[in-house]
């Protein structure tokens, strides 16, 4: 099994960022950005180890709000996409990595999208998992507004989900648990059964070795403070695999099929059946894909 190198604080783009890493740190690096409200621990030690060994260097890391990075107070984010953008970048010039391939989860993969744009002679390749090119798909749905580009709204159960969360004791890790399962369990698609009890032991983590969970809230006020750069995908230059479930009821599966159209060359991988999520099950097929564009 590759190396996995322990967690650790650095100090990049004038906050602090909790990081790790597995495999040698000479071979090609790929850079993994999760998602919103979603700790780095989300891209799974099975799946980082997997992509080790297939001769990659991986990066794992929390986003602001998330694990164990600096935090703003709940409701009261300081900073915009572009910025988380330029923080992944922070970790890569921490590694002394030059050039890396990026892939990134839902609002991950929006990030990823934004280091191609304003970074793209860092970026080797671009793989957006679940992922979209309007970041404001949810939120303006939730505030009744149409979504950009004529793309499909999240279904009414995750506008009903995004809604409940206003009502959590954020001191409760036992509600704050349950919620969490509860409402991963809304975001599965039809191909595989939801693996509850893994997911909880995964979410209590997430939980306990969060800095303060609730403003891991605040991502979903970030978009609102981050330019569109849906007329800016044309620019990017990388090789770029979108990969999307086709029953993903946050970010249904025309916002990948925008995504991979509004991108030069890029390609198109359709996991049938597959929700908002990465179910192990698919890790075969999706690890195979990176690590091809990656080679």
């Amino acid at each position: 099994m590759a190396r996995h190198h322990r967690e650790q604080i650095i100090q990049a783009n004038g906050i602090e960022i909790c990081t790790d890493s597995f495999g040698d740190s000479d071979a090609p690096a790929i850079l993994l950005i999760m998602g919103a409200s979603a700790s780095m621990i989300l891209w799974e030690d099975a799946f980082c180890h997997r992509l080790a060994e297939g001769g990659r260097f991986v990066v794992r890391f929390d986003n602001r709000d998330v694990g164990r990075t600096t935090v703003c107070p709940p409701g009261q984010p300081n900073y915009s996409m572009q910025d988380m953008a330029d923080d992944a970048v922070g970790v890569l010039d921490f590694y002394g990595v030059e050039q890396a391939h990026i892939v990134g989860a839902s609002m991950g993969g929006m990030i990823a999208q934004i280091v191609g744009i304003r970074h793209a002679q860092r970026v080797l390749s671009l793989v957006p998992i679940m992922s979209s090119p309007d970041p404001g798909a949810v939120t303006d749905a939730m505030e009744g507004k149409p979504t950009r580009y004529q793309l499909s709204p999240p279904a009414p159960r995750i506008l009903e989900m995004a809604s409940s969360t206003h009502n959590l004791d954020w001191n409760n890790h036992s509600e704050l648990l349950e919620s969490r399962v509860r409402n991963f369990g809304m975001s599965v698609g039809t191909a595989y059964a939801y693996d509850e009890s893994s997911r909880r032991d995964l979410f209590r983590r997430e939980i306990e070795r969060a800095t303060n969970y609730q403003s891991s809230q605040n991502h979903q006020l970030v978009v609102g403070l981050t330019d569109r750069w849906f007329e800016r995908l044309e620019s990017i230059q990388a090789p770029t695999l979108v990969i999307h479930g086709t029953d993903d009821p946050i970010l249904p599966f025309d916002h990948g099929q925008a995504l991979a159209d509004s991108i030069p060359g890029a390609q198109l991988m359709v996991l049938e059946g597959v929700g908002h999520e990465l179910p192990e099950p698919e890790y075969d097929s999706v690890i195979t894909a990176i690590l091809e564009i990656s080679h």
